[in-house]
C-alpha cells in the first residue's frame, strides 16, 4: 500500500510520525506500508529468526531481530529479519541495545509477502548491500526459493532442497538447506 503525502516529508519528517501497523517504510521520499505478513511469511519469519539466533546469539556472535527498523543512506525500512554482528548493535549509554538503529544491518532477509513487490524488496536488499550489509536474502515461499544476493552484489539462486543455504563469514555456525527451511511450513 502506497501513502502519498500531501507534501513531500523528508526522512525527519518521516520519522517523527506515529508507528503503522504493519510498518511502513521511508523510500526515495515515498511512504510505503508493507503488507500484513500472513501464515507462511510469519511462520519462517519466526523459525528462520529463532535458528540464527539459536546458532550464533549464545555465543555472542550476532544476533537476528524481526521487523526492526534501520534508517540509513537516507531511507528508513523495516527488513522482516535483519542480523547484526555483536559488535555493530547499537548500544545506549547503560550498555544495553539501543531502541535506534541508524546503521544498515549485516545480514538482511526479507521474506516475499503474496501482495508485495519484489521490485521494491530487491532494491532495499541492494540499498542494504550499498551500505555495508554482507550479503541479503529475499526468500519466495511460494515458490520455495530463495534468491541470495551476495556483498558484491552478485546472485545465486538456491531451490534445490538439498542445497546448503549460503551465510555470511560470521554466520557459518549456521547450517541450513533449502529443503530445511521450507519444511517449516510444513509442521
Amino acid at each position: 500500500m502506497v501513502q502519498t503525502p500531501t507534501k513531500s516529508l523528508t526522512l525527519t519528517e518521516f520519522l517523527s510520525l506515529p508507528e503503522t501497523k504493519p510498518a511502513s517504510e521511508f523510500i526515495d521520499g515515498e511512504i510505503i506500508q508493507k503488507p500484513m505478513p500472513q501464515g507462511k511469511h510469519s511462520t519462517l519469519q519466526l523459525d528462520l529468526g529463532s535458528s540464527i539466533n539459536l546458532a550464533l546469539k549464545t555465543q555472542r556472535i550476532a544476533r537476528a531481530y524481526s521487523e526492526l527498523r534501520c534508517t540509513f543512506g537516507g531511507r528508513s525500512i523495516v527488513p522482516d529479519i535483519s542480523v547484526f554482528i555483536w559488535e555493530h548493535i547499537p548500544r545506549d549509554r547503560d550498555g544495553k541495545v539501543a531502541n535506534i538503529f541508524e546503521i544498515a544491518p549485516d545480514w538482511t532477509i526479507e521474506i516475499l509477502s503474496p501482495d508485495q513487490s519484489q521490485t521494491k524488496v530487491i532494491r532495499n536488499i541492494l540499498h542494504c548491500l550499498s551500505h555495508g550489509s554482507q550479503m541479503g536474502w529475499l526468500i519466495d515461499p511460494n515458490e520455495e526459493i530463495v534468491f541470495v544476493y551476495f556483498g558484491d552484489r552478485t546472485l545465486a539462486i538456491f531451490e534445490d532442497k538439498s542445497a546448503v543455504l549460503p551465510v555470511p563469514d560470521f554466520a557459518k555456525g549456521l547450517n541450513l538447506t533449502v529443503g530445511q527451511l521450507f519444511s517449516w511450513l510444513e509442521m
